[in-house]
């Protein structure tokens, strides 16, 4: 009977260490010159539908207030994918998901200058 506790033990912990490498790899530190980019980018490209001032227009406000009740994983889906038949398109092809929890922190955090 011990013989096969080993081998599901074993392969619990290669997908342990599997998930703990991604969630290493998902936490990679953006360098200081992107996160420049990332901010213009959210001043001036998201900031063309959600205002200047991210209080909303084409788009739906982003201030801190507005974001409380959604989830990290919903806000970067959006961000990444889009939402279908609306004006928000899928920034995927230019923010990788890193980069798109980071806008999300500095949302959260009324975005402080880096």
């Amino acid at each position: 009977m011990m013989l096969h506790l080993k081998r599901p033990f074993a392969q619990c912990v290669k997908a342990l260490c599997g998930v703990l490498i991604f969630c290493g790899a998902a936490q990679a530190e953006i360098a200081q010159d992107r996160k420049a980019e990332l901010l213009n980018f959210l001043e001036q490209d998201c900031g063309s539908c959600h205002g200047l001032k991210r209080t909303g227009g084409l788009g739906s406000p982003l201030l801190p207030e507005r974001l409380e009740a959604m989830e990290d994983e919903t806000l970067a889906d959006i961000i990444l994918n889009g939402i279908p038949e609306t004006a928000m398109p899928p920034w995927k092809a230019i923010i990788a998901e890193e980069e798109a929890y980071f806008l999300i922190k500095q949302l959260r955090d009324g975005l402080k200058k880096q």
